[in-house]
């Protein structure tokens, strides 16, 4: 079996919002600074710690999921990468032993040293506590160290690292300060392609971190080649249009590239710069941020017309998450400005200051079983009867509907396309 080595770390940490982005984003920057070529990966379902760690890497940031994208695809990314890259870098997601699969599971199952991410702002000699506590719950996680951030000077991160035991390497800190800070708002960081000083923070973490942390290679290990099935072409000759902009942002990289890999022609076109519907076989409306742009989206009554004449042809279409909002009769924001959709799909919604679903998600269709997520703050009222309900692997209670009209199908689940590359591949067939 074929074997290749690299330098590779996974950043985690006891609990959400302690730093992980900030610490991933300046190890990659930096490195990347240096001259080396960083490829980082994030664990579990998400999009927009990737964009911020893509900019900060300067490539494309790919998910690892032992459910969502399965133990294969995992694989066959971090060996792809170790042929190319000279430090492979994981984010994490929530706490190291959040979830089922966990960090810590991914960690254990590929080999991964860990590096712990604890927020100091608040504590002294606790945060020994703290990262003995991580190092030791599981018997067989590899620990390469842990790192302090939000400290508030050098004495206080003299502090930590005095607090821990000579087993447990002391990486640094990053200060508290506000120019390394990541913006958010309510589905989590501000995409990076709305901040206008993006690498100006990045350039400071980056700074920050060789200032005050360890900038030494972390170990090499092995990653072995899995096996994979090809691509089947069945998607050769036909054209998929897909809105990209900042109201449908959520793309995962890997969906695209297996669009590509079956043969697609992929036509970019933006809802809310007025760009008409591309000429083609099938549409992709992908979730984002509809509520942010109800007014641009409200205008586009051409669009509407397009995408309804489409739609009525029996053309595929796939529609989800904020792509579902914008198929709706019509879509309220946070203060309760409402404004007119798509009218793909006869119902409407309002956005939420409470988290209303998040989770993994399966769901059977005719076309296969497919493996997403969901994570979203809309209430909707559907006037149509679901074709099927997603499913929780760990018996949650987010089971989403999915919709179908024709060969429109819509949900709140965001889907993995490599989950099943079969059942994928024909939701965009007539």
């Amino acid at each position: 079996m074929s074997v290749r080595r690299c330098p590779a770390l996974l950043v985690s940490a006891p609990a959400s919002g302690q730093g992980k982005t900030s610490v991933t984003a300046a190890l990659a920057r930096w490195h990347t600074r240096q001259g080396r070529r960083v490829r980082v990966f994030k664990t579990g379902p998400d999009f927009l710690d990737p964009m911020v760690l893509a900019r900060a890497a300067g490539g494309p940031v790919y998910q690892l999921d032992l459910w969502m994208c399965g133990e294969a695809d995992v694989r066959k990314r971090l060996f792809d990468a170790a042929g190319e890259a000279n430090l492979i870098l994981v984010e994490g997601v929530m706490g190291l032993f959040d979830g089922t699969p966990s960090t810590a599971d991914l960690a254990q199952q590929l080999g991964l040293p860990v590096l712990a991410v604890i927020d100091g702002s608040a504590m002294a000699q606790t945060f020994g506590a703290l990262a003995c506590g991580l190092a030791s719950y599981r018997e067989g996680l590899s620990m390469y160290g842990v790192a302090a951030n939000r400290i508030g000077s050098a004495y206080h991160a003299q502090l930590l690292k005095e607090s821990l035991p000579a087993s447990l390497h002391w990486l640094g800190a990053l200060p508290r300060e506000d120019r390394l800070a990541l913006p958010e708002r309510h589905l989590g960081l501000v995409s990076a392609g709305e901040l206008s000083d993006i690498d100006a923070r990045l350039d400071a973490l980056a700074e920050a971190w060789s200032q005050h942390a360890a900038t030494e290679l972390p170990p090499s290990i092995a990653f072995e080649a899995p096996t994979f099935d090809a691509v089947p072409p069945l998607l050769q000759g036909r054209r998929i249009a897909i809105a990209r902009d900042d109201a449908f942002c959520f793309l995962y990289p890997a969906n695209l590239d297996l669009l590509r890999e079956a043969g697609a022609e992929l036509r970019f076109f933006s809802p809310i710069a007025g760009d008409a519907l591309p000429e083609c076989d099938a549409v992709w409306l992908p979730g984002g941020y509809p509520e942010l742009h109800l007014q641009a989206l409200s205008q586009r009554h051409d669009l509407h017309a397009a995408l309804r004449e489409h739609r009525d042809a029996g053309k595929p279409m796939l529609a989800e998450c904020g792509g579902l909002l914008f198929a709706l009769d019509a879509l309220a924001d946070r203060e309760g400005h409402t404004a007119q959709m798509a009218g793909l799909l006869s119902g409407h919604a309002a956005i939420q200051p409470r988290l209303a679903a998040l989770g993994l998600q399966g769901a059977s269709l005719p076309e296969g079983e497919l493996h997403g997520h969901t994570f979203h703050y809309a209430h909707a009222s559907i006037d149509a009867q679901p074709q099927t309900h997603a499913f929780n692997p760990n018996h949650g209670p987010c089971k989403e509907a999915v919709y179908r009209d024709r060969r429109m199908t819509a949900s709140f689940v965001h889907f993995y396309f490599p989950s099943n590359a079969h059942a994928a591949l024909r939701l965009f067939l007539p």
